[in-house]
């Protein structure tokens, strides 16, 4: 009997590389995912919808900033062959970061009122002075995660997840017990990202660095700012401008709605899509051109076919899931996840993808993609607001869906073009 139930424990461990490194992040993912799930009807009977529409401009305006923190040298830590390479890349986008982080400051002492102005929000005045420090810490958390990557340390990412969520979530709790309102979102997300490099740093050895060295890499790997950069840039813009549209259009309450809608849906599938596409862009780094192709294939079926069975469930309940998991008051946040739901579906299954445009040396074409999928819903909500929000979120769900299928065809095309390639 014992023998029996060893072996059919073996028979349902994955057998690739790629299923097992997927399912130690998945692990931890699941864990993740599920704490700020499990306390959200806490979050929304303790924080009003206009705490929620704070953190979500909050982050909207840190999010475009984070994107050019470390000018995406980033992304060039999985691809140099020695590890004294990478670690000078590690600390050169670190780098970056501070620098940035420093002109962002200066940026907010100088443009202060300016910006409150154009957001419409002054509830969110003295929380700009914050932004640099949120800044500053994503450098220095991407740096480490790519190493970390690298290095296939996929237990010590995993368990990071766990220990970020659990941080940030319990902090919340504790703030709004105590009133903090808004800013308790954003004093528990930057408390929660210290302790998480604290952890990620230890799977990281710093070297000295040598300035021909550095010059060198950064010269090799330039195509990352010039067109990779610009892409994350617009591709962020374009979130944040939505964020920002909807609060100046409309109000905090309802941004308020809308960000806890998206959150619960993109919360779950970007940390699973972030475990698929750090063990993806590890597997896609690595093989061959002809590999490529039926690479990406399978992991578009795979893809699809896992995560349909959820999309549909929330396009159809949501609503009334929402409005009894967290309260009467945010069933309009339910109405929103089942609008929102095809693009995420889509999203969902492209977010991986876009790395190999890394790894086909193509950023060009991405960024090109990237500034119309950016246009394409700011026109719509600038013109369109006066049609109401919820009519405008069914339009730009579908304009959106089908941009997606699109991305997801031209990838197709470059990955078979070029494993015909022999050179």
């Amino acid at each position: 009997m014992g023998i029996g139930r060893f072996w059919m424990i073996n028979r349902l461990k994955p057998k690739s590389e790629f299923s097992r490194n997927v399912l130690t992040l998945m692990t931890g993912t699941t864990i993740a995912q599920a704490i700020p799930i499990a306390i959200s009807p806490i979050l929304t009977r303790i924080y009003t919808p206009e705490d929620f529409g704070v953190f979500a401009l909050y982050m909207s305006i840190a999010s475009v900033l984070s994107v050019i923190a470390t000018g995406r040298y980033e992304l060039a830590i999985m691809l140099p062959k020695k590890d004294n390479d990478a670690k000078n890349l590690v600390i050169l986008s670190i780098l970056i970061a501070v620098a940035v982080s420093l002109i962002s400051m200066l940026l907010i002492l100088v443009f202060h009122d300016n910006i409150i102005s154009l957001l419409n929000n002054r509830s969110i005045s003295i929380w700009l002075y914050l932004v640099p420090i949120t800044v500053l810490l994503t450098g220095i958390f991407n740096s480490l995660n790519f190493w970390n990557n690298r290095k296939k340390q996929y237990k010590l990412l995993s368990y990071t997840k766990v220990i970020q969520t659990s941080a940030n979530s319990s902090l919340k709790i504790g703030m709004g017990f105590f009133n903090f309102g808004g800013s308790g979102f954003i004093i528990s997300y930057l408390i929660s990202q210290i302790v998480t490099i604290f952890f990620l740093n230890k799977g990281f050895s710093a070297i000295k660095i040598k300035k021909v060295k550095s010059l060198a890499l950064l010269k090799k790997y330039k195509k990352l700012p010039f067109y990779n950069l610009p892409n994350a840039l617009i591709d962020s813009f374009r979130f944040s401008g939505i964020t920002i549209l909807i609060s100046k259009y409309f109000t905090t309450s309802m941004l308020g709605q809308f960000s806890l809608a998206w959150t619960m849906l993109q919360t779950p599938m970007s940390l699973i899509g972030g475990s698929l596409s750090q063990v993806f862009f590890q597997e896609s780094s690595q093989a061959s051109k002809i590999e490529l192709y039926s690479l990406t294939k399978k992991f578009i079926i795979k893809a699809s076919l896992v995560s349909l069975p959820l999309f549909v469930i929330i396009y159809f309940f949501s609503a009334d899931i929402f409005a009894i998991f967290f309260g009467a008051k945010w069933k309009i946040a339910g109405e929103i996840a089942s609008i929102l739901s095809p693009w995420l579906y889509f999203n969902f299954i492209t977010s991986p993808l876009s790395t190999l445009y890394i790894t086909l040396n193509k950023q060009e074409y991405l960024l090109m993609f990237a500034i119309i999928y950016a246009i394409l819903p700011i026109f719509l909500i600038l013109y369109s607001h006066n049609l109401g929000f919820l009519i405008i979120l069914k339009y730009l769900s579908a304009l959106m869906s089908f941009m997606l299928i699109l991305f997801i065809i031209l990838i197709l095309y470059f990955t078979k073009k070029s494993s015909k390639c022999t050179y």
